[in-house]
């Protein structure tokens, strides 16, 4: 293989240097410091992919090269070797079981580089972002789930730059087929034992629900007590605890949980019932104000008849404009938009307004009034203290709001803050029914649990806008049937398995993202706006799995 020079990297090189950059990464950042996390030997992709690494490690026995497989989250899980001498040299690079080798950590690799693009790629010698790389060529391809067609982990082959040999890429293609074969053998016998399980059980009274990796099974009594939200959390109480236990759904009911595992790995098996059989299970929360939280909504409609003057703040996407919609009620509304001031010009947006308040008789809508030059929010203030006019303004996050913007939003009646949706997991269910009714009302379309489960394991950083997105998306590619799981890849990521975020991790979690945000997703930079060390942000975001 010929090698490239820094100055012309292929397209795909580049950009993946240009991602490792932006996280901080310098040539000579040391790796010795990856957190090492412990490794589920009894893994489906491990028992799948063992024979097939053994016997590449035979093909490879008089070379100086090594296999190297990483899970779904990019951490190394196995190793296939000769000589003792490569396994030093893995050791020295971390590439070791347990560590996760992503770019943001590891800069552009054969691991690290086709678990972000997605398919094969090849990096020889000086094409490595880190110098502790650069003398190894590799070449990595993603392995993916033949039936969920998710991703399953990332087969890798390193060996020294000189012995670079393109009849390794087919010799990997082919390994990486064996390995996708027997995950799809294996998915289907444990699919086999999970489904006899529920069938031996499904007579019982009680409610029961069998959960595998891509199967979910209920009997009539869980389809009405259990909702896809409680699955990831039934998940998390089976991965740590069996026999019966206590446990309140997202609903709120209190139940018993008997959970067994089926076999290894096909699945767990759960049988639930109120913890006070003669009292009904709470109902499951609605949203009955459309895509606005209950409470929120009352609050809007009762302003609207006494024209309060309101304001309507959150992050882009929760529903700033429903919220509007919802307080003109039958009113008439318009709206002028702060983002208009470069087209229009201060002195005809600030005429315009003058005139809507004088004359128009309906809501009158400033939007997103953060985006407004001081001046004009000084302006606007000015207005509403002389104007009796029923205006209402729209703005990013109140507490992101400073100077001449807060002292305007003092100036409100009321001010409604719409949660963004990561905040309101319990409801993306009903939510993401209620978007996708609107988005197909001549279609019956359904979301199957899996899919439901999967959009509530979500971030939602663009909220309700991104939600609707991904569901139109999906409408779009299925002309006929219910969408599954399947259907929201790959704008839904299966999420690894862990256990749910706590409150104060999801707090965490939220911090680090806004910092991220406006660092432009530079990490050094967001690291210090946190006051932690480099370190500290890249180990939390292992731990809060957040894709940065």
């Amino acid at each position: 293989m010929e090698r490239l020079s820094e100055e012309h990297p292929r397209t795909e090189i580049a950009l993946s240097w240009r991602r490792s950059a932006l996280s901080g990464l310098e040539p000579a950042t040391p790796i010795d410091r990856l957190a090492v996390h412990e490794v589920d030997r009894r893994s489906r992709l491990l028992r799948a992919a063992g024979p097939v690494l053994d016997e590449m490690a035979g093909h490879l026995a008089d070379t100086s090269f090594c296999v190297v497989l990483a899970d779904r989250d990019c951490r190394i899980v196995a190793r296939r070797f000769a000589e003792h001498a490569v396994e030093l040299a893995l050791d020295e690079i971390s590439a070791v079981p347990g560590c996760q080798f992503l770019e943001e950590t590891t800069g552009t690799n054969a691991l690290a580089t086709p678990f972000e693009v997605r398919h094969g790629v090849a990096v020889r010698g000086e094409e490595h972002f880190l110098d502790v790389f650069k003398h190894f060529a590799c070449y990595g391809h993603p392995i993916v789930h033949p039936a969920t067609r998710r991703l399953a982990g990332v087969l890798d082959i390193t060996g020294p730059a000189g012995d670079a040999n393109p009849l390794f890429v087919p010799f990997l293609l082919h390994a990486v087929a064996d390995i996708e074969q027997r995950l799809l053998d294996g998915s289907n016998q444990a699919e086999q034992r999970l489904l006899a399980a529920f069938q031996s059980a499904q007579h019982r009274t009680s409610a029961v629900l069998a959960l595998g990796d891509d199967v979910v099974l209920a009997n009539s009594a869980a389809m009405e007590l259990v909702d896809a939200n409680d699955h990831a959390l039934l998940r998390e109480f089976g991965r740590t605890r069996r026999g019966v236990r206590h446990l309140r759904l997202t609903s709120g009911t209190s139940v018993e949980v008997r959970v067994e595992a089926v076999s290894v790995n096909a699945g767990m098996l759960f049988e639930i019932a109120p913890v006070r059989p003669d009292q009904p299970p709470v109902p499951r929360r609605r949203t009955p104000h459309g895509v606005l939280p209950s409470g929120l909504a009352d609050r809007l409609a009762r302003s609207g008849p006494s024209r309060r003057r309101v304001l309507v703040s959150g992050e882009p996407g929760t529903g700033r404009t429903a919220a509007i919609r919802l307080l003109g009620g039958a009113e008439p509304i318009v709206e002028l938009a702060a983002s208009d001031v470069p087209q229009l010009g201060e002195s005809a947006w600030c005429a315009r307004l003058d005139e809507l308040a004088a004359g128009y008789r309906g809501l009158v809508v400033v939007e997103d009034v953060h985006l407004l030059p001081p001046v004009l929010a000084a302006r606007v203030s000015r207005l509403l203290d002389a104007s009796p006019a029923w205006l209402s303004l729209t703005s990013g996050p109140s507490a992101l709001l400073r100077g001449e913007h807060a002292a305007l939003a003092a100036r409100m009646h009321r001010r409604v803050e719409l949660p963004p949706l990561r905040e309101r997991r319990e409801d993306v269910p009903e939510l993401a029914r209620t978007v996708l009714a609107g988005l197909a009302p001549a279609r019956s379309v359904r979301l199957t649990a899996g899919a439901l489960e999967l959009l509530a394991a979500q971030q939602w950083p663009g909220n309700l806008r991104e939600l609707a997105s991904v569901l139109r998306q999906a409408l779009e590619g299925r002309s006929a049937g219910d969408i599954t799981a399947r259907d929201l890849e790959p704008d839904c990521p299966v999420p690894a398995a862990g256990h749910r975020l706590t409150t104060l991790e999801q707090a965490e979690h939220d911090a680090i993202t806004a910092a991220l945000r406006v660092a432009g997703g530079n990490k050094v930079h967001a690291a210090r706006q946190l006051g932690i060390s480099r370190s500290t942000l890249y180990n939390r975001l292992r731990v809060l799995r957040i894709k940065a």
